[in-house]
C-alpha cells in the first residue's frame, strides 16, 4: 500500500468502491466527458489517489497495471496500438493510464507527489517499462504540428520496440511531417504528462490515434527506466 506526503497533500492507494467512483468521477470532469468514465480496466489496475488534506478533496489520480510481454494484448492500450514487438522486451512492464489533475488545481507540488508514489510502486515491482497514451486535447492535428515534428525529430521510439498502426483513424506524423519545429511553441503545445516523460528520456510512436470518444489525439508513450537519467531518479525518490 502506498502512502506519501508533501506538504499539504497525500498520496495513496484507493481502497474499495467509493475511492474508485470517486475516481471515476475525477477523470470525467478532467476529460469532460459525459457519463461516467468507467471501463472494464479499472477493475484489474491499482488506482492511485492524490488528496488535499485541508479539504479532503481529491486533487489527481492515476491507474497502473502491471503486465509481461504475453499480456499486453490486455493493456488499454492494445486496442489502439499493434505491440507485438514489445512482447520481446524484458522485464515486467507497467501501464500507466487515465492520469489526470482536477481542472480548478494548479500547484506543483500535486503532480510532484504523484510521480513520487509512481516511483515507489516502480521501484517496489521491480518495473522495467513504463507506457501509457499521452494525449492532445482535441482531434485537430493542425493545432500540434510543432508538438508532432519535435517528436518526429527528437522522440521516436527505438525501432525494436516500435508500435504499429492498427486504431482505424491515426495521423502518420512522422511520415507526413518534413518541417523544423518551433521548439517554444512546441513544448507550450506538448501536454504535461508528455513533457515529463520525455524530459526522463520517453519515447513515443510514429503516429497519433484520433480517439474520438475521448476527443483526444493521442501517441503511445514508452519510458525505459533503465534510462531515467541518475539525477531526474534522485528527484523522484526523495519523497519516497
Amino acid at each position: 500500500m502506498i502512502r506519501l506526503h508533501k506538504g499539504r497533500y497525500v498520496a495513496r492507494t484507493a481502497n474499495g468502491a467509493g475511492d474508485l467512483a470517486a475516481a471515476q468521477a475525477l477523470r470525467m470532469a478532467a476529460f469532460k466527458l459525459p457519463g461516467v468514465d468507467s471501463d472494464p480496466h479499472d477493475a484489474r489496475c491499482t488506482h492511485i489517489l492524490v488528496e488535499d488534506t485541508t479539504d479532503g478533496a481529491l486533487v489527481c489520480t492515476y491507474r497502473l497495471l502491471a503486465l509481461h510481454g504475453a499480456d499486453l494484448a490486455d493493456s488499454y492500450a492494445a486496442q489502439f496500438y499493434e505491440l507485438s514487438a514489445l512482447q520481446a522486451y524484458e522485464g515486467l512492464m507497467m501501464e500507466l493510464g487515465r492520469f489526470c489533475v482536477a481542472p480548478d488545481r494548479r500547484d506543483p507540488d500535486i503532480l510532484r507527489l504523484a510521480w513520487a508514489a509512481m516511483t515507489e510502486y516502480v521501484d517496489a515491482h521491480d518495473v522495467q517499462l513504463l507506457f501509457g497514451c499521452s494525449s492532445f486535447a482535441g482531434i485537430e492535428t493542425e493545432h500540434y504540428l510543432d508538438a508532432f515534428a519535435m517528436l518526429r525529430a527528437r522522440h521516436l521510439a527505438p525501432k525494436r520496440w516500435l508500435p504499429r498502426v492498427k486504431a482505424p483513424d491515426v495521423f502518420r506524423y512522422a511520415a507526413k511531417l518534413r518541417r523544423k519545429p518551433d521548439v517554444r511553441k512546441a513544448m507550450l503545445r506538448m501536454p504535461p504528462l508528455l513533457r515529463t516523460y520525455l524530459m526522463m528520456g520517453g519515447w513515443v510512436s510514429d503516429h497519433a490515434v484520433v480517439d474520438h470518444q475521448m476527443n483526444t489525439l493521442h501517441v503511445f508513450t514508452g519510458l525505459e527506466i533503465g534510462a531515467i537519467p541518475a539525477a531526474r531518479k534522485r528527484l523522484l525518490r526523495a519523497l519516497v
